[in-house]
């Protein structure tokens, strides 16, 4: 049976909130999609269109994310239920999303946390890859049905559960406020600490000339302003109910316009400072081993378990060089993995009024058993492969386009929004505001959508045509809709007067932090 409903909980400051949102934002992607993306794309000519798309698309998204979940102060699905009944399927859609998405997340800062431990003696060897693949991974050699576990990613992926749980325990104020104060400063620490690095061995100019050398002429393709507006979209944890849980626990005269500004640009000037650190880092790879820069550009898991392991061999102090990039990772990644986690958790919270700790116990606890049972086998590789590009793919993006259409052309709520924002924000939201999110955004994830398609039905992705993989990522994705459809369908027992009815707009009152 349901319990009353309880005061919600808030922000202690509006630091700790900054801190929060940046730290979801600043993940895996950030330090290993970015510099490729740059770098395939025009190099230093990318940042054009990468700060377009942030001014048009990203930050205008964030800005609406915040506004939606300050206003209603509700999960994703309740909030999209206070708009209208109908709607809720936005946001348990959203859920599923970040459920699948946590389970394997956090596989990859297991394997994160044991190369931190290896990066001390270089276990790794002479052949990174057959390490990396084979003897710790212990990977199939095709893609199919578990057959065994593999301890060694087994019992990180136990203690990250167990730390994520536990702060997530704590609550907004006393866990992931205080977790955030103390693992961001520490990732800039890091991260500082390996640029600096990074710059000063031998070949790091190479590098950074590959990275930020523009190719003017690359700015007439459409493939590099999708690409633009696909690293702005998938690197600031939008689109999937992160920001407007987040925002959930803001205060009434919260800054929204000012705090999206800032979380956005320190996003962003963090993922350059990465390109930074990876091209001169790959720069002294390609002078050390002779090889062209290009032909050591690499991404996501083969940069970080492959490349960066090759490079650590061949430096002096190349063990701390590795405990430093393997360490932000881990912190990085923890941040994210945090913010993912509270959406389903603050979800199932405001659909039954349970308090915290049974929930992230039992919610929280499933998504963990769920990533512990699948990911740490030898075909876990696989599935983790498949899943994220489906999700990611026909997942978070689908879900974005399909609340942009729904929030500004279906129900029309623009208008009351920027209200609301422009009520405490010291930046007042103008009509690009409106033209960003009815037009401009919801055409370029269209065409992203198109494009995906596209490539997918021509190409196949991974070479997964057919067979277990296959469709296990074509299940995960349309299995989260599902999902979204069949939980929307279950009455709620409490707040039904509540169903459509708009809450009153923020006071217009000084803005917080501006008294």
């Amino acid at each position: 049976m349901a319990t009353q409903p309880r005061a919600r909980e808030q922000w202690g400051t509006r630091a700790g909130f900054l801190m929060a949102a940046i730290g979801s934002a600043i993940g895996l992607g950030n330090i290993w999609r970015f510099p490729s993306e740059a770098y395939k794309n025009g190099g230093g000519a990318f940042l054009l269109p990468y700060l377009i798309a942030l001014l048009t698309a990203g930050l205008p998204l964030l800005i609406l994310e915040y506004t939606i979940g300050r206003r209603y102060r509700k999960s994703p699905p309740a909030a999209y239920r206070r708009m209208s009944g109908p709607a809720q399927v936005i946001g348990w859609w959203q859920v599923a999303i970040c459920f699948v998405i946590a389970t394997y997340y956090a596989v990859i800062l297991a394997w994160a946390v044991r190369y931190v431990g290896f990066s001390v003696g270089e276990q790794w060897g002479d052949d990174p890859d057959a390490f990396f693949f084979g003897d710790f991974l212990r990977a199939a050699e095709q893609p199919g049905w578990i057959s065994s576990y593999v301890g060694g990613v087994f019992w990180p992926l136990v203690l990250i559960w167990i730390a994520v749980l536990a702060i997530l325990a704590l609550g907004v104020r006393r866990g992931i406020e205080v977790a955030n104060k103390i693992f961001i400063p520490l990732l800039v620490v890091f991260f500082a600490a390996l640029v600096i690095r990074a710059v000063t061995l031998e070949g790091a100019a190479t590098g950074l000339n590959a990275l930020f050398t523009p190719d003017w002429g690359a700015l007439t393709q459409g493939s590099v302003w999708v690409a633009a507006y696909g690293q702005i979209f998938f690197s600031l944890s939008i689109g999937f109910g992160i920001m407007i849980t987040y925002a959930s626990y803001l205060r009434r005269r919260a800054d929204l316009t000012g705090s999206a500004l800032v979380a956005g640009f320190a996003n962003s000037s963090f993922e350059i400072l990465a390109g930074i650190g990876v091209f001169a880092t790959l720069g002294f790879l390609s002078v050390s081993s002779g090889t062209p820069v290009e032909e050591t550009v690499t991404s996501g898991i083969g940069l970080a378990f492959v490349a960066f392991p090759a490079v650590i061999s061949s430096m002096p102090l190349g063990g701390l060089f590795g405990v430093l990039f393997f360490g932000s990772l881990v912190i990085a990644g923890l941040t994210s993995l945090i913010s993912i986690v509270e959406v389903v958790v603050a979800a199932v919270q405001d659909r039954t009024g349970i308090g915290r700790v049974p929930v992230v116990l039992g919610v929280g606890g499933l998504v963990a058993l769920v990533s512990i049972l699948v990911y740490p086998t030898d075909g876990g590789l696989y599935l983790l492969d498949a899943a994220d590009h489906f999700i990611n793919q026909y997942g978070i993006a689908l879900a974005a386009l399909v609340a942009l259409i729904v929030v500004v052309w279906v129900l029309r709520k623009l208008p009351v929004l920027q209200k609301d924002a422009d009520a405490t924000s010291a930046i007042r939201l103008g009509a690009w505001w409106r033209v960003a999110l009815g037009v401009v955004t919801p055409l370029v994830l269209g065409w992203m959508m198109i494009d995906s398609l596209r490539t997918e039905f021509d190409e196949n992705y991974a070479g997964y045509s057919t067979g277990f993989v296959f469709w296990a990522g074509w299940a995960v994705a349309l299995g989260a809709l599902a999902f979204g459809v069949l939980a929307s369908l279950i009455p709620w027992k409490r707040d039904a007067e509540l169903v459509g009815v708009e809450p009153e707009a923020a006071p217009d009152a000084p803005v917080e932090g501006k008294h």
